[in-house]
């Protein structure tokens, strides 16, 4: 059940996101979605934005952000069977460092 609502949550925001940022070149050079392994080669040959950032969404999908040394960035979130879908896509991406104080490593 929960899959199909994330499905159907992501069925009406990509055409959303796509539409809201049109000057968004990943969003507009490929469909929404496709296996990880061809989205992560198109990201790489066509932005050279390589996996800069991940994080749980729930059990059945993780979001990923790639970036590249010329600021590009693309939001992708991935689902348990493989297949990625591209939400956003921008410029200016900058890496901050870690704030004193703030842990950033999971502890268990």
């Amino acid at each position: 059940m929960r899959r199909g609502m994330i499905y159907g949550l992501l069925a009406v925001i990509l055409p959303t996101l796509v539409i809201a940022h049109p000057h968004s070149a990943a969003s507009q050079a490929m469909l929404s979605c496709a296996g990880r392994s061809d989205v992560v080669k198109f990201l790489d040959k066509n932005f050279a934005e390589k996996l800069t950032a991940v994080g749980l969404v729930n059990q059945n999908a993780v979001l990923e952000v790639y970036a590249a040394k010329s600021g590009t960035w693309t939001l992708v979130v991935t689902d348990v069977q493989g297949i990625s879908c591209i939400l956003l896509s921008g410029d200016s991406w900058e890496s901050m460092p870690a704030l004193p104080g703030i842990a950033t490593t999971h502890r268990r």
